[in-house]
């Protein structure tokens, strides 16, 4: 089978397309053939050796994948073969098959086509993983999403939305938050152009937010935890911006906030029956139309590096595709 390959830390350019042995499931393990692979900002990472974790040289990343069920391992009784589902992996996806395992894989529903439902697990489970069991976002609360255009930062503002709290979306140009509006944000932040700590005071007549969702890092982190409300919650999602930020640890004990750490990769495999309720209400919500994944584009596997390319240079709104 082809597959990509990331045969040294290095730019998306440093990609490899190339035939590799083709796979063979192990127990509770199910072989798809993928036909969608979800692109997200930690795949940019971890083919450089940022990422949390690194996996053993040469490997294949990307995690979101759809498609159809070749071959079940031992003890799989959820799915046949020929099932059309979706599901996740550390890396591995972005290939022509993949081992999934059978707790992190999904029959796909009806009403998803391929690149949706490769748009989906990370992206929602995140986001709402984080909102529901992290920093119980309330009916009435507001919400400040950082970096809200991508792909975890736009579902968490639709979500948030949908939960009943008043969102407020910052990014970096009016174009992205046009489309923030667009999926339920209430108010806007250019942190390009306006100071984010006194617009979030301002936006809030001097209160501050209830829950601070941050995928992004840098600079921005510090900002948005001095616009916290009285215990507030401040969710460490990610580092898009590429540093980690230190934060002062006063600024907790003031207003008695609480920061709180989201790793839903570590979650969904830990407590996979909690995870699978919400896979449940997510896909409930999207057969209700209440959900819609934004794909910005859909690139061919050959072109992976391309697609990465445009991530890397944070030119994406909600999610890239790959088609297989």
């Amino acid at each position: 089978m082809k597959a990509i390959r990331c045969k040294a830390y290095g730019p998306p350019a440093s990609l490899v397309f190339e035939e590799v042995e083709n796979l063979t499931p192990k127990a509770k393990e199910v072989l798809v053939e993928v036909k969608a692979c979800g692109l997200n900002f930690p795949d940019t990472l971890i083919i450089q050796g940022l990422y949390q974790f690194k996996p053993d040289l040469p490997f294949t990343p990307g995690s979101d994948v759809a498609g159809i069920v070749k071959e079940l391992g031992e003890g799989v009784s959820h799915l046949k073969v020929g099932q059309e589902v979706f599901g996740f992996v550390p890396h591995g996806a972005l290939a022509e098959e993949v081992l999934v395992p059978s707790n992190a894989c999904f029959p796909k529903p009806p009403q998803m086509d391929f690149p949706t439902a490769a748009s989906f697990l990370m992206a929602y489970g995140t986001s709402y993983h984080a909102l529901k069991d992290r920093g119980r976002l309330a009916e009435g609360e507001t919400l400040l999403v950082l970096g809200a255009s991508g792909g975890v930062g736009l579902a968490a503002v639709e979500l948030g939305k949908l939960m009943g709290a008043k969102v407020i979306a910052a990014a970096s140009t009016d174009d992205k938050l046009a489309l923030c509006k667009e999926y339920g944000a209430d108010e806007t932040i250019n942190y390009a152009t306006q100071d984010l700590k006194s617009t979030i005071k301002e936006l809030t007549e001097g209160k501050g937010v209830d829950v601070v969702y941050d995928p992004v890092g840098g600079a921005y982190s510090d900002a948005a935890l001095r616009g916290v409300a009285r215990n507030g919650r401040f969710l460490v999602v990610g580092f898009a911006a590429g540093d980690i930020p230190k934060i002062p640890l006063n600024l907790p004990l003031l207003k008695e906030a609480s920061i709180v750490g989201v790793f839903w990769g570590a979650f969904a495999m830990k407590n996979p029956k909690a995870n699978m309720e919400n896979t449940m209400t997510l896909m409930k919500w999207h057969a209700e139309g209440k959900l819609k994944p934004h794909i910005h584009a859909i690139y061919d596997l050959a072109d992976t590096s391309k697609a990465l390319e445009e991530m890397t240079n944070r030119k994406v709104k909600g999610k890239l595709i790959v088609k297989v």
